[in-house]
């Protein structure tokens, strides 16, 4: 899995360092939903079922493979 040097930084911190390679290639893989962001970064976003369902959103460079920052979304709403 390809990642930024921030990403490797960013998952050193406890909230961070929970989330598996496994979940960020299937968020990667298999999103319920995609966004594009002003800066061409892509956001993407897929439930956890090990973690009661959460919704984990990978950030991913514009090249859709360099993953760049991952956390779990409090705020995700399938419907937006």
């Amino acid at each position: 899995m390809k990642a930024t040097e921030y990403f490797k930084y960013i998952r050193k911190r406890p909230d961070r360092s929970i989330i598996k390679d496994e979940w960020i290639e299937k968020v990667i893989n298999y999103p319920l939903k995609e966004e594009i962001q002003s800066d061409g970064r892509i956001r993407r976003w897929a439930k956890i079922e090990e973690m009661d369902g959460r919704a984990l959103r990978v950030i991913l460079l514009s090249d859709g493979e360099t993953v760049h920052n991952t956390f779990f979304d409090r705020s995700f709403k399938e419907d937006r």
